[in-house]
């Protein structure tokens, strides 16, 4: 199974990154690092081991949490597509899960 990252989760890493570097440029690389390696090591492996997406109930659109952060996922056919990645205090929007 082929992972790809959408244009919006690739514009919010960049986002996460510039909100982080206020604080430190290289805590912020680090940590955008480290999230891209826990989505790509975890779902290369076990690709359904993310839960379902509650507001969505779509047993295509799951996520994994990474410290504070939703990384939100959908299977396409033999690719899973990530969609977006946002605090995990908010809710995923509609226009977010690529239904």
């Amino acid at each position: 199974m082929r992972l790809t990252w959408s244009r919006e989760a690739s514009e919010n890493l960049i986002e996460i990154e510039i909100f982080i570097s206020r604080d430190s440029l290289d805590r912020a690389a680090r940590f955008v690092d480290a999230l891209i390696d826990h989505a790509e090591t975890i779902l290369a492996d076990n690709p359904r081991s993310g839960r379902v997406v509650p507001e969505i109930s779509n047993s295509d659109i799951r996520e994994l949490i990474y410290r504070g952060y939703r990384i939100v996922y959908r299977f396409k056919g033999e690719v899973l597509e990530i969609l977006t990645v946002f605090e995990g205090h908010r809710l995923l929007r509609p226009s977010e899960s690529g239904e």
